[in-house]
Formats: C-alpha cells, sequence, structure tokens
C-alpha cells in the first residue's frame, strides 16, 4: 500500500537540480524532494507520497490525516520504516 503521509517541513536545501528538504514525520526525518510544493516553507505541512512532497495542507489536516493512519495497523510503519512499528 503506497500513502501520501503529512510531515513538517524543518530545513530547505537548494539542490544542483531539484528544490529539496528535511521533513519531520512525527519524529522521524527523511529527506524529501519539494519541486511539486516549491512554495512550502519551513514549518510548512506538506503530503509526502514515495519521497515527494505532492501537496500543501494545514496543520489540522496533517493532524487529521496522521490520526487516520495511525488507526491502519503497521501503515506508517510500511511507508516511514520500523521506527513506527507498532
Amino acid at each position: 500500500m503506497c500513502l501520501g503521509v503529512p510531515g513538517r517541513i524543518v530545513a530547505l536545501t537548494d539542490g544542483p537540480a531539484l528544490l529539496m528538504g528535511t521533513v519531520d514525520f512525527d519524529g522521524v526525518r527523511r529527506p524529501v524532494c519539494l519541486a511539486y510544493t516549491p512554495e512550502a516553507e519551513v514549518g510548512d505541512y506538506v503530503i509526502v507520497h514515495v519521497g515527494f512532497a505532492i501537496s500543501q495542507v494545514d496543520e489540522a489536516e496533517a493532524a487529521r490525516t496522521l490520526a487516520v493512519l495511525r488507526a491502519i495497523p503497521d501503515a506508517l510503519a510500511g511507508e516511514l520504516g520500523p521506527e513506527f512499528a507498532s
């Protein structure tokens, strides 16, 4: 199953080809391509699918989406790694 997982941008990195950033997913940080959300800034929330931020969301929507994903057994572990294993 592939999901779009919300996370908060904690750093921007202007790479040689694509805008990149570090996104925090409830304590787990991953590099993410921000090319599809070039207006996103540090502190903004984005929906990430397979390493790409595909849209921006507000904090309340990010919290609601995370609550739904946490209700699905092993959904976050499957998408973000064993740090989210239940």
